[in-house]
């Protein structure tokens, strides 16, 4: 599953989810959690019930409540034809593995969203022994609330220093784990061009996709994620000079020196230009 770009759009909008799916968004995520509320639950998963009975035009991710809100059993009814699941306020693999007892066996890969409390901070590390991941994500609203901290972010937008922990944390653990990083959201919807910014630096950093919360961003996010033509040619020549010479362990190319980990990152970056 590609996954440089996933679109929220709220479950309780079904007149929104064919323009998400038609918005160039790699897969949609049709959100039960933070976007619906709470008099509104029922009908939402009614329609996303509906919505996944049929074929999709792209994969379909369904964002369910948190295990302890006491909804499980509802939302898992209502997401069973799911692409994959979001798990919002996960805590580690315990999360992830209590989802999947409770989901049965045909639960679809999960999504974590690893940092919305303070415990889960900690339990970062734990999944690279979970099962069933697709990926793993983080927020930066969610945590702030839950320790009392007035924001997330200095005065010019950037994140304070718990926040770049936070990030930082969620990436090495994605990568550690062997799964798809997947930045957060960028909140200021008109702000194209400072999204266009802050999704290159994801991806300069070694994220691999990043979540939307309007149609307007997407194209931005699969600029940023998407490798240009003179990054894959590099790649390219690579692997082409590690292949011309397969018992090196260090080579000059350009100028250059070249060995082991530069092959390794040039093998992932033709992965994700599809070669």
């Amino acid at each position: 599953m590609r996954l440089r770009s996933l679109l929220f759009v709220p479950a309780d909008r079904p007149e929104r989810f064919a323009k998400a799916a038609a918005s160039g968004a790699d897969a949609i995520i049709l959100d039960l959690e933070d976007s619906v509320a709470p008099p509104a639950k029922a009908q939402a998963r009614a329609a996303v019930a509906e919505h996944l009975a049929a074929p999709g035009a792209v994969p379909r991710l369904v964002r369910i409540n948190p295990l302890d809100a006491g909804m499980l059993a509802d939302d898992i009814a209502a997401a069973r034809d799911a692409d994959a699941v979001m798990l919002p306020k996960a805590e580690g693999a315990a999360s992830v593995a209590a989802l999947r007892a409770a989901w049965g066996a045909d639960c679809p890969p999960v999504l974590p969203i690893a940092t919305e409390t303070p415990r889960a901070i900690f339990a970062l590390g734990s999944y690279a022994e979970a099962e069933g991941l697709l990926g793993l994500t983080w927020g930066a609203e969610d945590l702030p609330a839950a320790i009392g901290a007035q924001t997330a972010r200095e005065p010019d937008g950037g994140y304070t220093e718990p926040y770049r922990l936070a990030r930082a944390l969620t990436l090495f653990a994605a990568h550690a784990a062997g799964i798809a990083a997947i930045e957060t959201v960028y909140p200021a919807i008109a702000d194209i061009e400072g999204l266009a910014r802050y999704a290159a630096r994801g991806a300069r950093d070694g994220f691999t996709g990043m979540m939307a919360i309007h149609p307007a961003q997407v194209a931005a996010i699969n600029a940023a994620f998407t490798p240009g033509a003179d990054a894959i040619a590099d790649a390219r020549r690579i692997v082409a000079a590690f292949a011309a010479a397969p018992g090196a362990g260090a080579l000059q190319l350009d100028g250059r020196m070249i060995d082991a980990p530069h092959l390794k990152q040039a093998r992932a970056l033709l992965a994700r230009a599809g070669e």
